[in-house]
């Protein structure tokens, strides 16, 4: 068999050099699959001239059902069946042309022991957010690449700073001291825009780890000693939209394989559009298929062939770099039936798999929409695991700010009464910041009082943390009138030469090292606590700005008091009596001091305090 797979190449090397015959094939994606998958494969092919070609596989157990071809003669979309009994190894695709062929190959592998029932990231876990450009410069030789064209500029805001995959790893130890247990990356795939490339978020390859990052397999090589670390990697996913230097740009499969306009047209960003009974279909033209920047151009997901192309890639990226879940970039903005076949697809693959879409709604009905399970008035259902909690973000860092902005305490209360809206409010990820934001610690005015407030909220209450890099250290944007760019600071000590170091206690201030300590103490006892994971929640009205909940099950309780006011608090014991009562002491987590319930016990200004009671 080897000596005839031999004669093929060397044959098809010789047709390959006749005029006129097509040339060798410059892409296949996926890049490579596995047996025993359930998602259908089908390979999209990519090299002058294929489209006319007829496609067989040589070796037995994987073979071509069907080609279909496309708009461009440069691409074929050939449907592959993996026998189930399939040995795993290289396999040859012969493809003919009048009298001459030639061939490519491609490896199907073999799936790790208990791949499909992988475990995901949950309540248990605390979800730590990088952004990889400004975290760390593990490798100053890729800050620039010669297949690249944005050059490395700390001195801009805008633009890239020179982080990478290899400063993630070697931080990694710093990461989980802290009491995270994921990471969610921005994306690390190629993006290949001449400015603001940093942010990742208009991919030029889909299959490609950005080269001033690393390669593709220094990300396994990070998601590998993430798990070593106890930490699970969240990788973010863009399926809305390209970037304008994807490769396909100069040469689409399908003219409507994008949105496209007469002229360009971007999208209204009216986020409440896709759930809305009364709104015109002119109006869901332009919000679905608008562009959501000019360098960014819309995804056609009613594209049988695009939509089929992002099924693979999540599943690619999940089996072949082990990743434990998905964070979905812009849910809204796709096709919401498209999605809702992407989301069941992969689940179908990954039945544990959680999956959070990013909906950046102002309210809990608005968010519940997206959240999978849901009885929607429209039967619409995303089967999303897990959505996004920014209503709650919202009026907490209205109350933490000057004067109690957006109704003070009891905008937090108001939002956490429509929890009924949810068919389970633990599947919601709860973050005070993120990297669209500015910081925890700009809402509150640099007081590190403040940021421990928001902190102990985070750590908490129902749902699923997520913080954002450098919370922990108070970090605060540089210029807040340059918007994101300033926001997204590199953390100090993450390049050489850093006039501080911020990964260590030495070149810390005390405000930063007592908040970092205050963190770090919450959520390691965090990574314990059933109660807090799964336990019930309920919540006080406030009169005084003194905000009280306690997260319960039938071993214990948690109380957790948040004074937003400038004045000191008292807690009335009889008040809970409901929760705690018959109960003579409880712990404060902080200061490791008993608490009596018997006698006054006072909150400092802008106080916090953690008790957990045992049944």
């Amino acid at each position: 068999m080897r000596t005839l797979r031999f004669a093929l190449i060397l044959a098809a090397a010789l047709l390959l050099s006749l005029p006129g015959f097509a040339q060798n094939i410059q892409r296949a994606e996926p890049l490579s699959w596995w047996v025993g998958m359930n998602t259908p494969l089908q390979v999209m092919f990519y090299g002058e001239g294929i489209g006319t070609a007829d496609v067989e596989v040589i070796e037995d157990g994987v073979r071509v059902t069907q080609v279909h071809r496309a708009e461009s003669p440069n691409y074929l979309f050939v449907d592959v069946e993996v026998d189930s009994r399939a040995t795993a190894g290289d396999y040859t695709f012969r493809f003919t042309q009048g009298n001459g062929s030639f061939t490519h190959p491609y490896h199907i592998g073999q799936r790790r022991e208990g791949s499909r029932d992988r475990q995901s990231f949950t309540t248990a876990d605390m979800v730590y957010l990088i952004m990889p450009d400004r975290f760390a410069n593990g490798d100053p030789s890729n800050d620039n690449t010669d297949d690249t064209t944005e050059k490395a500029d700390r001195s801009n805001f805008h633009g890239r700073h020179g982080g990478d995959i290899q400063g993630i790893i070697d931080h990694l130890d710093y990461i989980a001291s802290i009491g995270a247990t994921a990471i969610w990356s921005t994306p690390l795939t190629l993006d290949n825009d001449r400015r603001g490339s940093y942010h990742q978020y208009a991919t030029s390859d889909y299959y490609k780890i950005d080269p001033r990052f690393g390669t593709n397999d220094l990300y396994k090589e990070m998601v590998r000693e993430a798990h070593r670390h106890g930490l699970k990697i969240i990788m973010d996913v863009v399926t809305n939209h390209c970037g304008i230097t994807h490769w396909w740009m100069e040469d689409l499969p399908f003219a409507d394989w994008i949105n496209q306009f007469p002229q360009y047209t971007g999208t209204t960003h009216a986020m409440a559009l896709p759930m809305a009974p009364n709104s015109s279909k002119y109006d869901q033209e332009i919000f679905y298929r608008g562009w959501f920047t000019g360098g960014m151009p819309d995804m056609n997901l009613a594209n049988p062939y695009v939509l089929q192309y992002f099924k693979q890639w999540a599943v690619w990226w999940i089996e072949n770099m082990d990743i434990d879940g998905l964070r979905v970039d812009t849910y809204p903005y796709n096709d919401k039936y498209a999605m809702a076949e992407w989301v069941r697809s992969v689940l179908d693959e990954y039945p544990n798999l959680s999956i959070v879409g990013e909906s950046w709604h102002g309210q809990p009905s608005q968010v519940a929409y997206w959240v999978g399970g849901q009885h929607n008035y429209d039967g619409f259902d995303s089967h999303l695991p897990m959505g996004m909690d920014f209503p709650l973000m919202n009026a907490v860092i209205g109350a933490l700010g000057e004067n109690n902005r957006r109704g003070g305490v009891n905008a937090i209360y108001e939002v956490l009464t429509q929890d009924f809206l949810f068919r389970d409010p633990n599947r919601l990820m709860i973050f005070l910041d993120n990297h669209d934001t500015d910081h925890l610690a700009d809402f509150g005015g640099g007081d590190p009082r403040k940021s421990k407030i928001g902190i102990a909220l985070l750590a908490t209450m129902r749902g699923m943390p997520q913080v954002w890099v450098g919370t922990e250290l108070m970090f605060q944007s540089l210029d807040r009138s340059q918007g994101h760019g300033s926001a997204r600071i590199d953390f100090p000590g993450g390049w050489p030469g850093d006039e501080r170091d911020l990964f260590t206690p030495a070149d810390r201030t005390p405000e930063e090292q007592e908040v970092f300590e205050y963190f770090s103490k919450l959520f390691n006892w965090r990574k314990g606590k059933e109660v807090i994971h799964n336990g019930g929640f309920v919540q006080f009205y406030s009169r005084d700005n003194n905000y009280v909940y306690f997260r319960y099950n039938d071993d214990e309780v948690v109380m957790t008091v948040l004074n937003f006011s400038g004045e000191p608090r008292t807690i009335d014991w009889d008040r809970y009596a409901e929760m705690i009562g018959g109960i003579a002491s409880g712990y404060d987590i902080v200061s490791e001091t008993t608490v009596p319930t018997t006698g006054p016990y006072e909150i400092a200004p802008y106080g916090t305090a953690v008790i957990e009671f045992a049944k």
